[in-house]
């Protein structure tokens, strides 16, 4: 009896059944337009990003979210390739070296550089970089790393030019990755969020959202912390990435509330159970309601 008990359970579901999360919280979330579907009237308004003027009427060409900036309407896809501004927070893998940089992936139209002079030496120390630091470079970072970083530059054709200079950046020890549509991640003014469960959320504005344990000797870099993970944190870091995966299904956009507000309502269920369609659903009802009822939802 013991041995049936620690069977994993197998749930069928018929299409017919199955549960649209988009259908049942469109009135908690920003509405979702359509090409040639109306955004604005044209008097008082510039024509942005996504959108085409048609006679007094401003139109979208492209399927996606109203963004208002003073007098400037744009719409953001839904689903495309990031288009990355200065400044902002990225999470990137590293795909190859070169000459004095390494290529990273960051869900862009092209690869990203990371170039050997915007990175932070061993130790903080602050010289020229010489031929010995080029020859070490894999040991700096090497293929399949991840790292966190900041845009520095965008060329002409869209590439982007990324740098770790501050602490807080660098290469990112044990966790999770997740991929989100790129769209569904707030502009914030910290993209690094530490949350009351014990967990950092490092929300790339490219759609890479990276999940691990705080570390509070986390001192930037190449260093990296390979300490076992304890067994709660690892449980926290699960659970986290189930109600993550949860929101971007329904289109709820990921910031540091959403998420700690979505975790908070998770915690009547199992890890396991936040798989399911019915606790999901359930998860994002809440959690938009509660966005809403704050004003947050926006």
């Amino acid at each position: 009896m013991a041995e049936e008990k620690d069977k994993p359970v197998i749930e069928i579901m018929l299409a017919s059944d199955r549960i649209d999360p988009l259908i049942e919280i469109h009135e908690f979330t920003d509405p979702i337009l359509t090409p040639g579907e109306t955004v604005e009237y044209l008097e008082g308004y510039m024509t942005g990003h996504g959108t085409f003027p048609d006679d007094e009427e401003i139109k979208a060409s492209v399927g996606g979210v109203v963004e208002k900036v003073n007098q400037l309407v744009s719409v953001r896809a839904m689903n495309s390739r990031y288009i990355g501004e200065i400044g902002e927070v990225v999470v990137g893998r590293v795909t190859g070296l070169q000459s004095q940089k390494w290529v990273v992936d960051t869900n862009s139209i092209l690869e990203s550089a990371l170039h050997l002079t915007s990175v932070n030496l061993p130790g903080g120390e602050q010289r020229r970089r010489s031929v010995q630091d080029e020859e070490m470079m894999r040991e700096f970072l090497k293929e399949g790393d991840l790292i966190s970083a900041e845009i520095h530059q965008i060329s002409t054709e869209g590439s982007l030019t990324l740098h770790t200079r501050s602490l807080k950046y660098g290469k990112l020890g044990q966790g999770i990755l997740l991929t989100v549509p790129p769209s569904l991640i707030r502009r914030s003014k910290s993209h690094f969020c530490n949350l009351a469960c014990g967990a950092q959320v490092i929300l790339g504005c490219n759609g890479y959202v990276w999940v691990s344990a705080i570390d509070e000797n986390k001192s930037g870099g190449f260093i990296q912390n390979m300490e076992v993970v304890k067994l709660s944190d690892r449980e926290t870091i699960t659970r986290l990435n189930n109600v993550i995966k949860a929101l971007a299904e329904s289109k709820v956009m990921l910031f540091d509330t959403s998420i700690q507000y979505a975790y908070e309502e998770s915690l009547k269920y199992s890890t396991y159970d936040l798989l399911k369609p019915e606790s999901k659903l359930d998860l994002v009802l809440c959690t938009a309601q509660k966005l809403q009822t704050l004003g947050l939802a926006d």
